[in-house]
């Protein structure tokens, strides 16, 4: 179609790598099917939810004919990576053809314990951090002749450490940040090291901003470090918080699932980035899809019984969204 209201499904292709192929029960990209089960790289993220997707839309222009609005399908081959060359540029690209979404539905593997027990609404920011610590080597005997780095990288993280963020937000649990590396590279007991850096990362709720987290870490290495000649900081805010509220897209979404597995569908926001981060500055977005238990593992599969009432819970979420335009 090409009429508003264009309901949108967002997807990608691309898989994470297999892992050691020797330790999977069949081939990854055989697509077997086991004891009731697709097992393949893939299957549970994402390209069942693609597959359902498909075949709803199929159904409901056999059934329904032209919908009263549009449907289109965002799928993009870099999103497990650095995504960069997938939903974004791709928004770029439609908004320059004047194309505008106004839903979408993103079939990230949000189900944790049964099919459809969980829709994201939102999702939390993400922002990498490092920190460099630069000092003067020497020997442990002579202090006086270096300038020890671990010190001040120690008093820097403490900083983070001790950062109360917040106690949460609407629809969110309270932000974290976790340290999740130090390095010295230094075997030896009597040589203090020229240099030590850690990896820090921190998912933040709708009371931040990345650029927020970025000001207010910079200004903490400025305490420790007023002339800036030891602490060297790299930051980047890989994703933004965002919160779709609670409204037309994830009632249908709630109704839908109810139809098919009788479950009252739980609305949160917790969980990693997904391309969702791109999209909700486009439209109102949520997502739903199968379990992501096996998600990233060795034999991730996805029960053929599961697949199939995906694809009905999206057959009535089209249903119902152009039934209401």
């Amino acid at each position: 179609g090409t009429e508003a209201p264009n309901f949108c499904f967002a997807g990608h292709t691309d898989v994470v790598p297999v892992g050691d192929a020797a330790a999977w029960s069949v081939d990854p990209f055989a697509a077997d099917i086991v004891d009731g089960n697709l097992v393949a790289r893939g299957a549970v993220d994402m390209k069942s939810q693609i597959a359902c997707f498909v075949t709803a839309v199929a159904r409901h222009l056999k059934t329904h004919g032209q919908p009263k609005g549009s449907i289109s399908l965002l799928i993009t081959g870099d999103e497990e990576g650095p995504a960069i060359n997938g939903t974004k540029k791709l928004l770029k690209a439609i908004t320059e053809d004047g194309e505008t979404l106004s839903h979408c539905l993103v079939g990230e593997p949000t189900s944790e314990s049964t099919l459809g027990d969980v829709i994201k609404n939102g999702r939390r920011g993400s922002l990498n951090g490092k920190v460099v610590v630069t000092g003067k080597q020497g020997h442990v005997a002579y202090p006086d002749k270096a300038n020890n780095p671990v010190p001040v990288l120690l008093d820097f993280l403490r900083k983070l450490t001790d950062w109360h963020l917040d106690e949460g937000a609407p629809g969110f649990q309270p932000s974290n940040l976790e340290v999740t590396s130090v390095d010295v590279g230094n075997t030896a007991h009597n040589v203090i090291a020229a240099r030590a850096e850690a990896k820090f990362n921190i998912r933040f709720n709708t009371h931040h901003t990345g650029a927020q987290l970025e000001n207010e870490i910079a200004k903490k290495a400025l305490e420790i470090d007023p002339d800036c000649k030891m602490i060297a900081l790299d930051l980047k805010t890989t994703g933004e918080a965002f919160y779709t509220e609670p409204g037309q897209l994830t009632d249908i979404l709630q109704a839908s699932i109810a139809d098919v597995t009788g479950t009252d569908a739980a609305l949160t926001t917790g969980g990693g980035t997904s391309d969702a981060r791109f999209i909700k500055d486009f439209c109102p977005v949520a997502e739903l899809g199968l379990k992501n238990d096996t998600a990233h593992k060795v034999d991730e599969f996805a029960a053929v019984a599961e697949i199939e009432q995906l694809a009905d819970i999206y057959t009535g979420v089209l249903s119902r969204y152009f039934s209401q335009s």
